[in-house]
């Protein structure tokens, strides 16, 4: 469907908004105020303010982007950026029919944002709202909205919408996966004896950056410790190296883990590697579309069990997406203190899942394979799976 903006331009709305009409009308929503940055740059079709990329807060307050979208109406969508946004619409207009660009802070955002709502909802509307992502101050100013208006909670329709991915975001977790593993092999073979844990992490931090991503994280350990915090601890001969890593491409994430060794592995490495793959393909072997999620977990943990292993390995596997850890929910609190609200439902084609296992060995150290995979209608699609094996140091 397209919609007319003020200025003339048609513009289509870049998201499935019928699927969104459809949640809103399953929760008893009238109108939508999405505050989260990950939201927000999904209901904008992927686009997210740069100057603001790394971090929020501005003089005596923070960037608040906001989405406003009433049900069925996206004639009425409005968003409600920062000053400095008129120069990203003016190259690459914003889809919604109302633009207000003129905020530095949290107040008048949500001021605006409620000045919206009050001309397209009706009294008694229901009013979604993402708690965990609105200001306390924001907060007071949509509860004034008067009219009757009700706030509710929005944060699980918005995760149900962006639980299927589509082509476009299929390809950029792709993307990010790869770009990530290639970044991890390539940092395993640079470090050697006497590489410390910060230089590593420095390392792979210019490995993902020159190949295109916005690096987030890296855990990482050497030799037994099970400490992934940077410090000045240098790799040794024999000793084994654990790389856990987070890259953003275009806004979605990548979140794998592939292990390294100075050296070549004996056979002990070699059979408690195997070990955590032999889990890991247990929970491959049941992902399709239709199965349930919780038939998934189950079957990993059963393979677990029964392993030599199991009394310091740990399995688990979460959604991925625009953030590290979204729809499907598949496990409670383990380790994430979330519900797993999806167990019992049925795995639909375009769900991405991060799927690990971690070994904590008294001797050998922190030993972990963690995948990235996409359902399918017939299985799964692995996304990054080179390097699953014992990579060796110093070859750089």
């Amino acid at each position: 469907m397209n919609v007319k903006a003020e200025n003339g331009r048609r513009a289509a709305v870049p998201f499935d908004h019928q699927k969104l009409d459809r949640l809103m009308e399953q929760a008893g929503i009238d109108v939508l105020v999405a505050t989260s940055k990950h939201n927000v740059q999904y209901l904008l079709g992927g686009y997210k303010f740069i100057f603001f990329s790394a971090m929020d807060a501005i003089g005596h307050s923070r960037y608040l982007p906001v989405v406003v979208y009433e049900k069925g109406r996206p004639d009425h969508a409005a968003y409600i950026g920062n000053k400095m946004e008129g120069g990203e619409h003016a190259n690459r207009p914003f889809w919604t029919p109302t633009l207000h660009t003129a905020t530095w802070g949290t107040l008048d955002a949500a001021t605006l944002a409620a000045e919206h709502v009050r001309k397209i909802a009706s009294p008694g509307a229901r009013i979604g709202i993402e708690p965990p992502f609105l200001p306390s101050d924001a907060h007071a100013v949509l509860e004034q909205l008067g009219n009757r208006a009700e706030l509710v909670e929005a944060t699980s329709v918005l995760e149900r919408l962006r639980a299927v991915k589509t082509p476009e975001e299929l390809e950029k977790l792709r993307a990010a996966s790869e770009l990530i593993t290639d970044s991890m092999i390539a940092t395993i073979e640079w470090a050697r004896e006497g590489t410390t844990k910060a230089e590593i992490i420095e390392r792979l931090r210019r490995e993902e950056t020159e190949r295109g991503l916005q690096f987030e994280y890296c855990l990482l350990t050497l030799g037994p410790s099970h400490n992934r915090a940077a410090s000045p601890q240098a790799w040794k001969p024999g000793e084994v190296l654990s790389i856990d890593s987070g890259g953003n491409f275009h806004g979605y994430i990548g979140d794998l883990c592939r292990m390294g060794v100075l050296g070549e592995p004996d056979s002990e490495l070699d059979d408690l590697l195997a070990e955590i793959d032999a889990v890991q393909q247990a929970a491959f072997s049941k992902i399709r579309t239709g199965a349930l999620g919780g038939d998934v977990i189950a079957h990993a943990e059963s393979v677990l069990k029964a392993s030599p292993v199991a009394a310091f390995t740990d399995f688990f596997a979460h959604g991925m997406g625009l953030i590290s850890h979204e729809a499907p929910f598949l496990m409670t609190n383990h380790p994430v203190a979330y519900e797993g609200v999806d167990a019992a439902s049925p795995l639909e084609a375009g769900m991405v899942l991060s799927v690990e296992t971690t070994m904590l060995h008294p001797w050998r150290g922190f030993i972990k394979l963690e995948d990235t995979v996409a359902i399918t209608e017939t299985g799964y699609e692995m996304f990054g799976e080179r390097g699953r094996g014992w990579n060796r140091g110093g070859r750089g």
